[in-house]
């Protein structure tokens, strides 16, 4: 994840560059630490999503993990030093022990986060979350009222959605907007900052599509390289409006490592005296982390760098605890994509921005037929990516 508000407060605050590199600091070939655990808990949902990267429906799976078997993940991340689990699916909230696995998770000492469609979260369960202490709970809203619904599959969809998610914030709980560009609803991303700042969100999450999982089938909703620049153009300008007015929205990007040269590229123009502090402080964030601070476990217990490389399987934490899967794989593609820097072909490869973006989504690269191919999804011009003068030692 690009997390654009604290570097707009590194470049335009008072504090200048202080404070700790964003995300999780220095790649590492053997991470020291455990990595941030996306669970897929189901591949169960009630809603059927154009960019599904679990290919999630609404059926029952009897090759998901038993209730024994996932409160046993949960101790075995706990061992492996995961400090961050996020419940995903499908809809998490439609397995019946997430509470129960939570709470387990919890009493580890865990940051735990929720990644839901919000249209199951009633009065009763946003109280259970409160109980419970989960610290983040993010909703997918793609556009306004029909738009999400003829996305999401579910007439009603929004409100619902919308409702859930109130429901949180009347609760205590840290929120957030989730939102993927898309050609049918870029044109509302304004209304989406909107509603964020009107209802009090903290968090806004906007994510780039990839060609993963049912999104594969919808690629033809992804908006372009010239128009996903205008809309990292109208977000950059979002954010630092928000950095200028002391406004409380944390604006994140994500699946699009690019986000941060393109920044840099703007502050060598905008905040010249700050460019090199920012520079270094993107080098150590370190791009990409699909297999170094990422990883994921699906509903079936594999797991894998990331949740949308799924086409890649490490192993399966019912043979064996995954911290052992984790530090001691011998997978080529975990090998490679560990290594620092990245070692990615085509343009990625000979772009000076390397180093900052780690080659960007192998995801999306794979999508495209290369796994260690070109990020299609990088947005920058040829000439951009060869500005050597950009980059200082």
């Amino acid at each position: 994840m690009f997390r654009l508000t604290g570097l707009l407060k590194a470049a335009y605050g008072k504090e200048g560059h202080g404070g700790p590199p964003p995300g999780n600091g220095m790649h590492r070939t053997a991470p020291a630490e455990g990595p941030v655990v996306i669970w897929n808990l189901t591949r169960r949902c009630n809603l059927v999503c154009a960019h599904c990267y679990a290919w999630a429906t609404n059926a029952t799976y009897r090759t998901e993990l038993s209730g024994p078997d996932a409160l046993r993940v949960v101790d075995d991340l706990k061992e492996a030093g995961c400090r961050h689990l996020i419940f995903s699916g499908g809809e998490p909230l439609l397995r019946a022990d997430i509470f129960g696995l939570a709470e387990r998770a919890k009493g580890h000492g865990m940051l735990i986060s929720l990644s839901s469609n919000g249209t199951v979260i009633t009065d009763a369960v946003a109280g259970r979350m409160a109980e419970t202490g989960f610290d983040y709970v993010g909703v997918s809203l793609d556009g306004i009222g029909s738009t999400h619904d003829r996305f999401r599959g579910k007439e009603g969809a929004f409100e619902e959605s919308l409702e859930g998610l109130l429901r949180c914030n009347r609760r205590g709980l840290k929120t957030g907007l989730r939102f993927t560009i898309t050609t049918e609803n870029v044109s509302e991303l304004p209304f989406l900052f909107r509603l964020a700042e009107e209802q009090g969100f903290q968090k806004i999450y906007i994510s780039h599509l990839v060609s993963s999982g049912r999104g594969r089938l919808n690629m033809a909703l992804d908006p372009g390289l010239a128009a996903i620049r205008g809309v990292m153009d109208y977000i950059f300008d979002k954010g630092r409006e928000y950095v200028a007015s002391g406004r409380p929205v944390d604006i994140v990007t994500g699946n699009n490592e690019a986000d941060a040269a393109y920044f840099l590229l703007k502050m060598r123009e905008q905040r010249p005296e700050r460019y090199a502090a920012l520079l270094s402080r993107l080098r150590r964030w370190g791009g990409n982390s699909s297999g170094i601070g990422i990883a994921n476990i699906d509903a079936r217990g594999n797991v894998h760098p990331d949740p949308l490389l799924s086409s890649v399987t490490l192993g399966n934490v019912l043979e064996k605890p995954f911290g052992e899967i984790w530090c001691e794989s011998r997978d080529p593609v975990l090998a490679r994509l560990r290594q620092r820097p990245r070692r990615v072909g085509g343009r990625c490869g000979s772009c000076v921005w390397v180093d900052v973006c780690n080659g960007g989504s192998r995801a999306r690269a794979a999508g495209s037929g290369n796994i260690w191919g070109a990020d299609p999804g990088c947005y920058l011009t040829e000439e951009e990516i060869h500005a050597a003068e950009m980059v200082v030692s």
